[in-house]
């Protein structure tokens, strides 16, 4: 087992602190006051509660970090140190209806060595997530160059090969959030290839599932970089690959996201590029 860092024993006792109400709100989800922030974007107490908890527990055990967060928005620490992103309650929408699937998702990123602010906003890679999910007490882990684990247990991407063999997972784009005309096309480009599509309704145990091996694949867009800031680094470490829909590789790939081992991620790719409406022409001259 790889020895757990200070900077992942801070995040996941955070992550088990507001898990802990968490499991004690869901219990009561019946009496939960719900407030409408948006357009089919329902953020409860629970949620909120959750965000401060973990706002405490990281501002106290690394002051002067940012943070950027689903609630509370970002907020800026010391120039020269990272930040953490933080979503405290990752499929909202789940634990509202009574469904036991959802998580909190929390990653540290760092700022980029040559503090260009243009280029990803001035931030450069994350170097550790985790995704918990407290209904199962399940902590998903990784490290930059040290690997994903599940609890103690390295993880790795499936191995399979073959789209036919595989079982892909997505999110369904919804009122407010999501481009469907999108999503039909590549729909109807993957579905009839693999041997099964799933929507559970939180991105970041979609991803840490891919990077578990029990998804094999998983594409979304419409996220935002606490949806898949922890769930990309735990593909990467477990040797898969993430990228957007174009293909490319960036720190947190939020807009579009596209995972699987290196094969899959290939062949989904090119199905994927090939629902892709060609760029507009620029005028003639």
């Amino acid at each position: 087992m790889s020895a757990v860092s200070g900077l992942v024993r801070v995040m996941e006792r955070a992550a088990r602190k507001a898990g802990t109400r968490l499991r004690r709100d869901f219990g009561e989800v019946e009496h939960l006051q719900v407030s409408r922030k948006g357009p089919a974007d329902f953020v409860s107490k629970a949620d909120q509660a959750a965000e401060r908890t973990i706002w405490d527990e990281l501002r106290a055990a690394r002051p002067g970090w940012g943070f950027l967060m689903e609630e509370g928005g970002e907020i800026l620490g010391d120039e020269d140190k990272p930040r953490f992103i933080v979503d405290p309650l990752d499929g909202t929408s789940n634990f509202l209806h009574g469904i036991p699937h959802f998580a909190i998702s929390i990653a540290a990123q760092e700022p980029r060595l040559d503090g260009n602010k243009k280029i990803n906003g001035g931030w450069g890679d994350v170097v550790a997530g985790i995704v918990y999910q407290p209904i199962t007490d399940e902590s998903f882990w990784a490290e930059k160059t040290r690997g994903a684990w599940l609890q103690d247990r390295r993880l790795r991407v499936s191995a399979r090969r073959h789209l036919d063999e595989s079982l892909i997972a997505t999110g369904i784009p919804f009122s407010g959030r999501g481009d469907m005309g999108e999503w039909t096309r590549i729909y109807h480009a993957i579905g009839p290839e693999v041997a099964g599509i799933r929507r559970f309704g939180a991105a970041s145990l979609d991803l840490a599932w891919v990077a578990a091996g029990r998804f094999d694949g998983y594409w979304e867009s419409a996220l935002k970089p606490w949806d898949s800031a922890a769930g990309c680094l735990l593909v990467r470490e477990a040797g898969g690959f993430v990228s957007d829909y174009q293909g490319r590789s960036q720190p947190i790939c939020d807009e579009t996201v596209l995972a699987g081992n290196d094969g899959l991620h290939s062949k989904l790719h090119k199905l994927v590029a090939g629902t892709m409406k060609p760029a507009a022409r620029a005028p003639a001259r």
